[in-house]
């Protein structure tokens, strides 16, 4: 799984010029799934997400993570984050996975971040043309795969 995750003073996604989701203080997810993606990147990505220390505390260092903030989050699924532009300049995405995969394994890994952060998880519609708004706090926005787990 490949992640960007930003925090925001304000998110939303929407689709059809519906909102479907948005959100205040927290974090806009960008989630890649390939093919050789299983439940221990979930939840080891998970957990990692909801305890990354990004947030200000009164001192102003990042010190507070989304929990600690009681932040929100929102993740929306980006097959192409798995872009591969070696050859040509036309991206190649033969390592994301396909929607019979990447479906399900990005409903579970909203799930299990519900679990983690212990709320509701906003999301976009796999598959559909979303709009995605966000004001970048600070700005932070920090990547994540979990084969290359820096």
């Amino acid at each position: 799984m490949r992640a960007v995750i930003q925090r925001v003073s304000k998110a939303s996604v929407t689709v059809d010029g519906n909102i479907i989701s948005a959100i205040e203080c927290g974090l806009l997810v960008l989630l890649g799934i390939e093919d050789a993606d299983g439940t221990e990147d979930m939840e080891w990505l998970s957990k990692k997400m909801v305890n990354l220390r990004i947030f200000n505390d009164d001192e102003g260092v990042m010190n507070r993570s989304v929990l600690d903030v009681d932040g929100d989050i929102i993740v929306v699924s980006q097959f192409t984050l798995h872009a591969q532009t070696k050859k040509g300049n036309r991206p190649s995405y033969i390592k994301a996975a396909k929607p019979e995969v990447a479906i399900p394994m990005y409903e579970a890994f909203v799930q299990k971040l519900e679990e983690d952060l212990g709320k509701k998880v906003g999301t976009g519609i796999f598959g559909a043309d979303m709009k995605v708004e966000l004001l970048n706090d600070g700005p932070v926005t920090i990547v994540i795969d979990t084969k290359n787990r820096e």
